[in-house]
Formats: structure tokens, C-alpha cells, sequence
């Protein structure tokens, strides 16, 4: 228990370093500058990130136990599984895009145009981004965490919620304790007017998370899916570019309440036809040219009837969304020391793939411990127990594991 909870806690603060997080990571950096030179308003903030991370985590981890109570085999990063929380999560990734570039503005007053100031919302701003920042964090799964996620879902709902909430104090933990700390926020450079151009420079990063959850859409719903999510995108680009007029001309005191009603009206007309529309479909057809491994559908019958004829199986449970997997297939999966030691092995490549809902993925996940994506197993030639690999993987660690199942003949 006291291991799970520490391998939780350190999990969740090296989640602040992995790649889906950065982009909302990086406006609570920007939230800790604005106040850097104000103790109070910092604590403020660092504790309003702290309360959305942990009520955002306990919630999700809530729904999730709730689920797996009632049947259903979910794991870490489950909702991401849905098409429509992709869709809605876009739109809120672009909202919050095209905010930092200043087309309109939350809770920020529009009398000092371009300035950053201390502002009454700075609360609620990080609160809503530290949830923002855990619903985009679960697509990756730190080192550490995995095992901690894996324990945890095997564990009554009482202590499996204390792990959770282990892993949301260590995603908080740097943010807030620089926040709690005045000393350690003078190490903090100073409020100026480079924040602006910052503020403006960290829409991009933005921008390109939108972009992957739209591409995660297209794999798990297909082109028509991938159509309504564009569009709902333009006409909330639209909005929001309405939005900031109005507000342009409330604060100037001239008439703005019909260009508030008409953006409200463009947010539901680009919304509500999205539940209809976005269902999980086929997907696009991924391009097999660049992909001349020959790889296997995974089944647990595909894998018990492979098992133990003299040939090696590597299993590689991913997915769309998940991260680690993608860089762990470009930097290990597809080289050619893999390829080459596949061919001399001949072993059998299976792919698992959860990118839509399988439940067939989570229980075996579950059966090795595992809370969250990637896994890999390499099962021995003499039908063995299967080894699980490290979920961050090297060309060395694959070559290796493969060379050793392969020797393990019947």
C-alpha cells in the first residue's frame, strides 16, 4: 500500500513532463509568473490549480471505479476512448487557444488592452485548469504510475481512491508548492510586458493539441466524424471572435448584448448537432505501405492458440491517444534493429488496439497489474509465461526480449 502510494505521488509529478500535458501545463506557468511578484494572489492560484486537479481526479477516478463495479473492463484513460469527449475536449483546447491569443477574453478586464494584470476569476481560472489538466493528462502514463493505477483497480474503492489522490497531489505538487512558498517564487522572473508576447506564443502549443485530438477523432470515428468536428471548429472560431467584439464594445460603452446573444447562439448551433453525428465508426484506413511488419489482430484466442508452437509472440497494447505508445512505436518499434530481430526470431507481432472501447485489452491489462497504456508482452517460444516490458521502450530492451523468448524452445 505505502509502495502504491509512493509510486503514485512520484508518477503523478513526473506527469507534469510528459508531452500531452505541456500544453495546459503551460498556462498554470503562466498564472505562477502573473503573480509572482504578489504572494498572496500566488497562493491563491497555486491552491485553486490544487483543488481542480484533485476534484477532477477523485471524480474521474470515481466513474471509473463505478464502471468496473458494474462490469465494465476501463483502465486509465478511458474516457478518452468516446468520440464525443474527444470532440468536446477539441473544442475546449481550442477555446482556450484561441483566449491566449487575446481574440476574447475570460475574466479578464478589457480597460488595459494587452496588459496582464491580477484579477478578481484567478481562482476559478485555476481551478479550471488544473481539471483541464488532468482530463488531458490520462492519454499518458508516467513511470511509476502504471504499476501504482494497475494495484490500485484491483483494490477496495476506499483504497484505491487514496492512490488516486496520492497520484493528483503529485501532479500538483510542483505548481503548488512554488505557489505556497514566496521564496521559492522569487526564483520566478518578474511581471513585464514579455508576458504578453508569452501568453500569445503558448496558444501554439495549444493549436497543436487540438490538432492531435483531431486526429485521434478520425481513427476512432472516420471521415464524417472528422467533418462535423471541423466545422463545429470553424463556427467556434467564429464565436469566439464575435465574443471579443462584444466585449470590445461593452467595456468602450456602446450596444454589445446582440452580438453576446448571437454568440451564444453559434457555441450550441456548433455543439449540440455533435452527440448525433460523432459515433464510433470505422476509422481512416491507415496507410500499410509504411508499415511492412505483418501484424497480427490480438485476441486472448488469437494469442492461446499461438502459444507454445515454437514461435515467439510480442503483443503491443496501445493506442491512438496514448502518447508513450506513438513515440515508442517511432523510436523502437519500427526501426530496424526490431524489424531485423523479428524476422530472425520469427515471432508473432500482435497489436491490441484500444483506441475505441475493448474490453477484451482492459482485463488483460488488469490480469499483469497494469492501470494504463502501453503494455507489451512477449510470450516464449515453449509457451511460457510472458514477459512485461518497460513502458518506455529502447530498440535494446525489444531486441533483447525477443532473442530471449525465441531460445525458449518447446
Amino acid at each position: 500500500m505505502l509502495t502504491a502510494l509512493l509510486a503514485a505521488f512520484i508518477g503523478g509529478a513526473i506527469l507534469n513532463l510528459m508531452p500531452c500535458v505541456f500544453p495546459v501545463i503551460s498556462l498554470k506557468a503562466l498564472g505562477l509568473l502573473r503573480h509572482s511578484d504578489n504572494a498572496a494572489s500566488a497562493r491563491r492560484e497555486g491552491l485553486g490549480f490544487l483543488l481542480g486537479v484533485i476534484v477532477t481526479m477523485m471524480t474521474l477516478a470515481g466513474i471509473l471505479l463505478a464502471a468496473r463495479a458494474g462490469g465494465a473492463a476501463v483502465g486509465w484513460g478511458f474516457q478518452l476512448q468516446s468520440p464525443l469527449v474527444i470532440a468536446l475536449l477539441s473544442l475546449v483546447i481550442l477555446a482556450a487557444a484561441l483566449n491566449l491569443l487575446g481574440v476574447f477574453e475570460v475574466g479578464l478586464s478589457l480597460q488595459r488592452a494587452g496588459a496582464i494584470e491580477i484579477q478578481r476569476g484567478a481562482f476559478l481560472r485555476a481551478a479550471l485548469t488544473g481539471a483541464l489538466a488532468i482530463i488531458v493528462a490520462t492519454p499518458c502514463a508516467a513511470p511509476f504510475m502504471a504499476s501504482a493505477i494497475g494495484y490500485a483497480l484491483v483494490q477496495p474503492p476506499a483504497v484505491a481512491l487514496v492512490i488516486f489522490f496520492a497520484l493528483a497531489l503529485g501532479f500538483a505538487a510542483p505548481f503548488t508548492l512554488v505557489s505556497l512558498f514566496p521564496a521559492l517564487a522569487r526564483f520566478l522572473p518578474r511581471p513585464g510586458a514579455w508576458m504578453d508576447i508569452l501568453k500569445r506564443g503558448l496558444a501554439f502549443p495549444m493549436f497543436g493539441a487540438w490538432a492531435w485530438l483531431v486526429w485521434i477523432l478520425a481513427q476512432q470515428a472516420g471521415s464524417t466524424a472528422l467533418a462535423a468536428l471541423l466545422a463545429a471548429s470553424v463556427v467556434l472560431a467564429f464565436a469566439g471572435w464575435l465574443y471579443g467584439m462584444a466585449q470590445h464594445r461593452r467595456f468602450a460603452g456602446k450596444g454589445h448584448k446582440a452580438l453576446f446573444a448571437v454568440t451564444a447562439v453559434l457555441a450550441v448551433a456548433a455543439i449540440a448537432p455533435l452527440p448525433g453525428v460523432i459515433k464510433p465508426g470505422a476509422g481512416l484506413v491507415a496507410d500499410q505501405s509504411a508499415t511492412p511488419l505483418t501484424k497480427q489482430t490480438w485476441t486472448p484466442q488469437a494469442v492461446a492458440a499461438q502459444r507454445g508452437h515454437g514461435k515467439a509472440i510480442f503483443v503491443d497494447f496501445t493506442a491512438s491517444w496514448c502518447i508513450t505508445c506513438q513515440v515508442n512505436e517511432k523510436t523502437s518499434l519500427s526501426t530496424q534493429a526490431v524489424k531485423a530481430a523479428l524476422a530472425k526470431t520469427g515471432a508473432v507481432y500482435m497489436v491490441a488496439d484500444s483506441t475505441k472501447f475493448n474490453p477484451d485489452v482492459d482485463d488483460t491489462m488488469s490480469e499483469f497489474g497494469q492501470g494504463g497504456l502501453p503494455m507489451y508482452l512477449v510470450y516464449p517460444a515453449d509457451g511460457g509465461p510472458p514477459e512485461v516490458l518497460p513502458q518506455v521502450l529502447t530498440p535494446a530492451i525489444v531486441v533483447k526480449a525477443l532473442n530471449k523468448a525465441a531460445d525458449k524452445k518447446a
